[in-house]
């Protein structure tokens, strides 16, 4: 088990685990049927997961546009709070086109429910949802993700781009601190 910041964390979804399942889900997305794709990453957590998708979208011969939007849910804590505030909102204007939200989890599904929304009242012909992991028995949003990478036990992950108070975020995979 790899010992950071003299914690430890224990690997749940390694990185070539993780690689893998980036591609076969670009392969997925682009057999999907989008029309003039535009890619809005979740921020923060889903950067390193958002810009590993989207180059693997371009092995499968997709350009997406892309754009960034940061909302949050969960300040400084490690559960949401149930608010979704927009902290940096995208500049593309989405009407008529398809748009799909890459995040990193899907749990309470709040965050992504409420950028659907957002993206829906904008006008957009479509929109989808990719995450890395959901965890199925925490929605408290009727949300479904149409591109998941793996199913994730009910725990606080770190890795990957995500974070527990903005440390852990630079691990090349998904794991679980935890004390001794």
């Amino acid at each position: 088990m790899p010992r950071i910041r003299g914690r430890n964390v224990r690997v749940l979804f390694d990185a070539p685990a993780i690689a893998v399942r980036n591609v076969e889900m670009a392969r997925e997305i682009a057999t999907a049927g989008y029309v003039d794709l535009l890619v809005v990453s979740i921020l923060k957590g889903s950067f390193i997961f958002a810009a590993d998708l989207i180059r693997a979208l371009h092995t499968a011969d997709l350009a997406p546009e892309v754009e960034f939007l940061s909302l949050s849910s969960y300040r400084a804590g490690t559960e949401s709070s149930g608010e979704v505030t927009v902290l940096r909102d995208i500049e593309t204007d989405v009407a008529g086109r398809d748009v799909l939200l890459i995040d990193d989890i899907l749990e309470s599904g709040r965050t992504l429910a409420y950028a659907k929304g957002l993206m829906t009242s904008r006008g957009a012909h479509r929109v989808g949802i990719a995450v890395l992991l959901e965890k199925p028995g925490k929605l408290a949003q009727p949300l479904k993700a149409d591109h998941v990478g793996f199913t994730c036990p009910d725990l606080f992950v770190v890795g990957y781009g995500m974070d527990v108070a903005h440390a852990f975020r630079e691990l090349p995979y998904v794991g679980v601190v935890e004390d001794g």
